[in-house]
């Protein structure tokens, strides 16, 4: 009877190995979720930075535009068409 238990006990300790595998390999939280978890805090992280500069790109011209009173005419003019009291508005049609 001994002999049997002997037997059996690394057949056993086989299938416990490898039902705890498979949970680290491919269960969530697994080796693979974890690789794939990664690359997408890669990805995450270029497009957080890319944000961050175009962020800091557009706070730079509300900047300008608060601190700059031509700014503010110059963009009004060129891109609204607005035109200041007593001017003549001229438009070139090509």
């Amino acid at each position: 009877m001994a002999a049997v238990k002997f037997k059996i006990l690394p057949a056993v300790l086989i299938v416990i190995l490898l039902v705890l595998q498979y949970r680290l390999w491919f269960e969530n939280g697994g080796l693979i979720d974890m690789y794939r978890m990664k690359k997408q805090l890669a990805m995450q992280v270029q497009q957080n930075e890319k944000l961050k500069k175009r962020n800091e790109k557009l706070l730079k011209q509300v900047q300008y535009m608060q601190a700059s009173n031509d700014a503010v005419e110059s963009k009004a003019r060129g891109e609204l068409g607005m035109i200041k009291k007593g001017e003549t508005f001229y438009q070139v049609v090509k």
